[in-house]
């Protein structure tokens, strides 16, 4: 066989090997692995996982595993269902036997949704008892994946008979969430904290006080998705250049918000703004509105308040000011009213 041949044989060999190989290069990134973790509210059935789930697939968010030991529940439409939602669980039992680190191990999640410490406020867990647990999780997750992205809910309220005093062991769990968040996050393992508490109604969006309903789980889905997709990439990989120049459109409002009531008694109510980012990301918002008919705020959340005679100014929190666009924020407040309580028209600005 001549030297010429061989050499020959072996150029030819070199570039198979590099056509059989380049594909490899280009394989698709791996699937982002997100667990939902909680109790029953995230499990059995859970069904705003399907709610959620099936959003981000018809918006472009299709290389995502939902993942977890327990297998999905019936909810009348095909999802990913994996989860940790587990039925009658404590956070603080969670941390204290240290559960979470063999679910962790056996899914590898990248990012957790976590719905958790409803059953610790029904048993009259303080919340500092409640958010050592959480700070045990958080570590352990870390302990997991350092990079790990963590969403944290302020959970839905619950009124459940024989408990007159769990709404407001809710409330003072969820006030005291977005500090410790803040304390807690770091730039490699950022904590995101998901306002499910605002516009929640248990007389009409649970069928028992504390378990979510149809209209409740769409609340539910519908909270945790922009929060979910500014985590995300659509299709799980880069952005291509475009090849034709863009269409340049003039650019819509930094913001707008929506004012309306939830509930009314003598002498007072409930209200409820959602802010909703404009065309562009917002990094802060201010809601601004009058009240007409001698209306003064006595407690608001999710955002900071001043009041002059009838004018408000609403300012964002620390862990929810910053909005992808069109995503959206909310704030809820009780007031005292005499006689009439005409709704205020509401002007947002946004801060880029």
């Amino acid at each position: 066989m001549s030297r010429t041949f061989i050499a020959v044989a072996a150029a030819l060999v070199a570039v198979l090997g590099f056509i059989t190989m380049g594909p490899a290069r280009h394989a698709q990134a791996a699937a982002v692995r997100i667990m939902p973790l909680g109790d029953s509210i995230t499990g059995s059935p859970g069904c705003w996982r399907a709610l959620l789930w099936n959003r981000l697939q018809s918006n472009g968010f299709t290389n995502i595993d939902f993942v977890g030991t327990l297998p999905p529940q019936g909810c009348g439409v095909p999802y990913d269902g994996d989860n940790e939602g587990h039925g009658g669980a404590l956070v603080t039992n969670v941390a204290d036997q240290n559960q979470l680190p063999g679910w962790l191990a056996a899914t590898t999640p990248d990012i957790v949704l976590m719905h958790f410490g409803t059953n610790d406020v029904w048993s009259g867990l303080d919340p500092a008892t409640i958010l050592a647990a959480y700070s045990r999780l958080v570590d352990q997750m870390r302990a997991s994946n350092p990079a790990m992205k963590i969403l944290v809910a302020q959970i839905i309220p619950l009124n459940p008979g024989g408990c007159g005093d769990c709404p407001n062991r809710a409330i003072a769990l969820n006030n005291a969430i977005p500090a410790w968040a803040s304390g807690k996050t770091t730039a490699q393992s950022p904590i995101v904290v998901v306002d499910q508490w605002t516009g929640f109604n248990t007389a009409t969006d649970t069928g028992d006080g504390v378990h979510p309903n149809d209209a409740g789980i769409q609340k539910i889905s519908d909270r945790w998705y922009p929060a979910l997709s500014a985590q995300l990439t659509p299709g799980g990989g880069t952005t291509t250049p475009p090849t034709t120049p863009p269409v340049t459109t003039p650019p819509g409002p930094a913001c707008t918000a929506a004012y309306r009531v939830i509930n009314s008694w003598p002498g007072g109510f409930q209200g409820e703004v959602a802010v909703t980012a404009g065309p562009s990301s917002i990094t802060g918002w201010q809601a601004r509105w009058t009240f007409t008919g001698g209306q003064v705020i006595g407690q608001l959340w999710g955002g900071s308040f001043t009041q002059s005679g009838g004018a408000v100014t609403v300012s964002n929190m620390s862990y929810n000011g910053r909005l992808a666009p069109g995503g959206a924020a909310s704030f809820g407040f009780t007031a005292t009213q005499s006689g009439t309580n005409p709704v205020p028209s509401v002007t947002c600005s946004g801060a880029a």
